[in-house]
C-alpha cells in the first residue's frame, strides 16, 4: 500500500492517453463512411482533418513544452479536457469541411496538453525506479482508445446515430476534467511523497530533476535519431490505424467484423506496451527495441502482400511490435535526456512525429483515391519500418551533468 498513490497516478496517465488518442484520432475512422454518405466527401478531403490536427500538434509541442515545464501537467490538462469535451459538442452539430478542420485543429491542443508528452512527463515525475513499467502501464491508454472508440462509435451509430454518439461522448472528457483538478497533482511531493525509487542520500534525487539542457540535446546524434524514428514509425502506424478499417470493407467485410480489427490492432499493441515496458527493467532495452521493430516490420510485409486472409495476423504482427517500439522510444529518451527540459525535448520530437502521423494518414488517403488501392501505400510503410531501424543504429548514450 505505500506506494498505491504512484501506481494509481500511472493508471490515470493510461486513462488520460485512453482518451485524448481515442477521442482525437484512433476512434474516429468508424464515422468515415457516415460522412461520406450524408455528405459525398472523399476520402482524401476527410483524412486530411488529421493532417490538420496532427501538424499542429507537432507545431504546438514545443510551445506546449515550454507550458508544460513553467506551470506543470496538470494546469495544461484542465484546459485540454474542456477543449475536448467542447469540440465534440461542435462534431455533433457538423456540417460542412471547414468545421470539421476547425474541431481538428482545436484537438491539436488536446493533444499537446493531455497526450503523450504530458503523459510522460508526468510518469516520469512519479518514478525512478520501474520507470519502464510505469511508462508501459501508461502508454496501453492509447491502445485502449484504439481498441474501445471505434467499437463505442460503431455501436452507437446503429443504435442511435452518428450525431448524439458524439454529444453522449462529450460527458468523457468533462469526467477527466474534474478528476483532473481534485487527485492529479504534477509531483509526488504535492501528496508529501517522493518519486519512486528516490532516495535523498544518493544520486537518485537529483536524478529525478536533473538532465540535459535542450540546447544541449539538439546538438547531439541521438536526438535526432530518436526524432527520425519517431517520424517514420509514427508515419507507418498511424497509416494502418487509420485506413485498416477501409482496407477491410474493400474485402468485403461487414462493419462490425473490419471494426474488429481495428480493436485486434490495439489489443496487440496493448500487450506489447505492458509486456515490453516490463522486459525493459530487466534486459537491454535498445535490443528490446531492435526485436520490436522486426516484429512491427514482418507485420507490413503480411498487410503489404494485400491477402485478406492474413490480415488477422498482419495487424497483430504489426501492433505487437509497435506496442513495444513506441513504449521504448518515451523510456529512452526520458532516459537518455532526463527530466530537466523534457517538455522541450519531447515536444520537439513531436514535430517530426506528428507530421508523419499527419502525413501517413492524410497521403494514405491520396494514393488511395488515385490508385483505388492501398498496395502501394502499403509497400511505403515496409520501407520506412526499415528506415527506422538504420536510424536506431545511430542511437547513442548522452552524458548529463546531475542538476544543481
Amino acid at each position: 500500500m505505500k506506494n498505491s498513490s504512484h501506481w494509481m497516478l500511472a493508471l490515470f496517465a493510461s486513462l488520460a492517453l485512453m482518451v485524448s488518442n481515442g477521442m482525437t484520432l484512433s476512434g474516429l475512422s468508424v464515422y468515415d463512411l457516415e460522412f461520406i454518405d450524408a455528405f459525398s466527401w472523399s476520402m482524401g478531403d476527410i483524412k486530411l482533418r488529421d493532417m490538420i490536427t496532427l501538424t499542429l500538434t507537432g507545431l504546438s509541442a514545443p510551445f506546449a513544452g515550454v507550458l508544460i515545464d513553467r506551470y506543470g501537467v496538470r494546469r495544461c490538462m484542465l484546459v485540454g479536457w474542456l477543449t475536448l469535451g467542447l469540440g465534440y459538442l461542435c462534431y455533433s452539430r457538423l456540417d460542412t469541411l471547414f468545421q470539421m478542420y476547425a474541431i481538428h485543429a482545436a484537438f491539436a491542443l488536446v493533444l499537446v496538453t493531455c497526450g503523450l508528452n504530458a503523459v510522460v512527463i508526468l510518469v516520469s515525475s512519479w518514478f525512478l525506479r520501474f520507470r519502464g513499467t510505469a511508462i508501459g502501464i501508461a502508454l496501453v491508454g492509447t491502445s485502449l482508445g484504439g481498441a474501445l472508440f471505434p467499437q463505442y462509435g460503431t455501436a452507437m451509430i446503429q443504435a442511435v446515430g452518428w450525431r448524439t454518439a458524439f454529444s453522449v461522448a462529450a460527458l468523457i472528457p468533462a469526467a477527466l476534467f474534474f478528476i483532473t483538478l481534485f487527485w492529479v497533482r504534477d509531483h509526488p511531493s504535492g501528496r508529501g511523497l517522493s518519486a519512486l525509487g528516490e532516495s535523498s542520500n544518493s544520486g537518485s534525487a537529483r536524478m529525478a530533476s536533473g538532465g540535459v539542457a535542450f540546447a544541449d540535446a539538439l546538438r547531439t546524434r541521438t536526438f535526432w535519431a530518436f526524432a527520425l524514428f519517431a517520424m517514420a514509425t509514427f508515419y507507418t502506424v498511424l497509416g494502418v490505424q487509420s485506413h485498416v478499417y477501409k482496407y477491410m470493407r474493400d474485402a468485403g467485410f461487414d462493419a462490425q467484423v473490419a471494426t474488429n480489427a481495428i480493436s485486434l490492432f490495439f489489443l496487440s499493441a496493448l500487450a506489447g506496451k505492458f509486456v515490453f515496458g516490463i522486459v525493459s527493467d530487466l534486459l537491454d532495452s535498445k535490443k528490446v527495441l531492435y526485436a520490436n521493430l522486426l516484429v512491427m516490420l514482418a507485420g507490413a510485409v503480411l498487410l503489404a502482400r494485400m491477402d485478406p486472409a492474413q490480415v488477422w495476423l498482419a495487424v497483430t504482427a504489426f501492433g505487437l511490435g509497435w506496442g513495444g517500439a513506441y513504449t521504448l522510444l518515451q523510456l529512452s529518451v526520458m532516459n537518455t535526456f532526463g527530466i530537466r527540459d523534457a517538455g522541450k525535448i519531447l515536444g520537439t520530437i513531436t514535430i517530426l512525429d506528428a507530421t508523419g502521423g499527419g502525413l501517413g494518414i492524410w497521403l494514405t488517403g491520396l494514393i488511395y483515391d488515385a490508385a483505388g488501392s492501398y498496395e502501394i501505400p502499403f509497400a511505403i510503410f515496409c520501407g520506412l519500418i526499415v528506415f527506422a531501424l538504420l536510424c536506431l543504429t545511430q542511437a547513442r548514450p548522452v552524458n548529463a551533468p546531475p542538476a544543481g
